[in-house]
């Protein structure tokens, strides 16, 4: 799967609107604007060439790399051909729809005046695409669009179903979003957006649904159902809206600290501190001690990390915190050795040190003096981290964190707002 690109809004430039006849309702108080199909490109080329999908991807990476528009030309099915009752045929909707103006009449371009080729030869090599929007960070959306696509490794991975996923974050202007609007309807692409302003969210399904983009608001329908449940109204503001000051409020600067506080006790530095941390990890060298630690530093807790190695004795001060904090991290010996011996080709070290921190001998004594010392302290957790993501580790961690500290029947991680 390719990665998230962002593509800058900048430099896309905005297409003329055809002149069209004024709205049928001249009493019509829309707030939108006027919509027209995505416009054609101005000059046609000689001949058409068609090049290999491997240059396809390539041309397809660095247009997203360089932020340029993927002009690329919009074409009616052959089913629409004059027919009326096609949705890119259509003149206009009726007033339930977009704000309650009638829409004006548009008519998709073509390139060379033939109307018969579908849209999906133009779509690159690479695979479909999904365009992210956002008027905050784009995190909702993005972790949104990721955790669904993670049912599709079977045909992703294999290149089967590629699909190309491209964020565009901080838009809160109703004319830059038709501009993206107009773009996926030029690439066939879906659309899935998180837009907190509930005029602005429909003027997107509006014009999805009259450029026939397929689309998706992951927003609304939560916002909805929690305004329903708790009995007051969405504010409708988005994330980064003037008057919005809570983007730098106590949880904020509380993950800053976290942060700080994180990286200053990495790899067992400032022992005397441990009793200020909110988690504390204990681990062999390469466990991912450090990695977890930053991950769990952004979400507000305060984390320090202890390596064990053989032969080494621990600080008094693990043992006299609150046992309750502590976290034992543990690893398959054969997956440790293969990362012990890429981080010890990576600082270059000789024979002598490859031998006594990479090797099998080694790194089983070295698991084995870390678990004699877990069996020493039973109220440490010991979190098996063989195949898992940093996510999934800290789930595991924070659902015994907070099971702990709460004393509850059923884990659960909760947080008061």
């Amino acid at each position: 799967m390719i990665s998230t690109t962002t593509l800058t809004l900048s430099k896309i430039p905005r297409s003329p609107s055809p002149t069209v006849p004024p709205p049928s309702e001249p009493n019509s108080n829309s707030s939108y604007p006027n919509l027209s199909e995505p416009s054609s490109p101005t000059q046609q080329q000689a001949r058409r060439i068609k090049p290999s999908p491997q240059l396809n991807r390539w041309s397809m990476a660095r247009a997203i790399r360089s932020g340029r528009k993927l002009d690329r030309p919009f074409q009616r099915r052959s089913g629409e051909i004059n027919n009326p009752d096609s949705p890119r045929s259509r003149g206009t909707v009726d007033n339930n729809g977009f704000g309650g103006s009638a829409l004006q009449t548009i008519s998709p371009p073509s390139e060379d005046g033939s109307d018969g080729e579908c849209i999906a030869d133009y779509l690159p090599a690479g695979g479909k695409s999904i365009f992210m929007v956002s008027d905050g960070t784009g995190w909702t959306v993005e972790h949104s669009v990721n955790a669904a696509l993670g049912q599709f490794e079977h045909c992703l991975v294999d290149r089967v179903c590629p699909v190309n996923t491209h964020l565009f974050s901080g838009i809160d202007d109703v004319d830059r979003l038709m501009e993206i609007i107009q773009q996926a309807a030029k690439e066939g692409a879906m659309l899935v957006y998180t837009l907190a302003d509930p005029s602005v969210a429909e003027a997107a399904k509006q014009a999805c649904k009259l450029w026939n983009v397929t689309s998706l608001d992951v927003l609304s329908p939560i916002t909805k159902s929690i305004a329903s449940h708790i009995g007051v109204s969405p504010s409708g503001l988005s994330r980064w809206a003037p008057g919005r000051n809570n983007s730098l409020g106590e949880d904020y600067f509380r993950r800053i600290e976290a942060i700080e506080f994180t990286i200053k006790q990495d790899d067992g530095a400032l022992p005397e501190n441990l009793h200020k941390a909110d988690i504390i990890l204990a681990g062999v060298s390469r466990s991912g001690k450090t990695p977890l630690s930053i991950y769990l530093a952004q979400k507000g807790y305060k984390v320090a990390n202890v390596p064990i190695v053989m032969n080494v004795e621990l600080p008094k001060a693990l043992f006299e915190v609150d046992p309750e904090k502590v976290f034992a991290l543990t690893i398959n010996p054969v997956v440790l050795q293969t990362i012990r011996r890429a981080r010890a080709k990576s600082l270059g070290f000789d024979d002598d040190m490859k031998s006594s921190y990479s090797e099998m001998g080694y790194v089983r004594e070295d698991l084995e003096s870390a678990r004699r010392i877990f069996q020493q302290n039973p109220t440490w957790p010991v979190i098996e981290v063989t195949g898992k993501a940093i996510e999934e580790t800290a789930a595991i961690l924070l659902r015994l964190y907070h099971d702990r500290k709460n004393r509850c029947s059923m884990p659960r991680i909760s947080k008061r707002y």
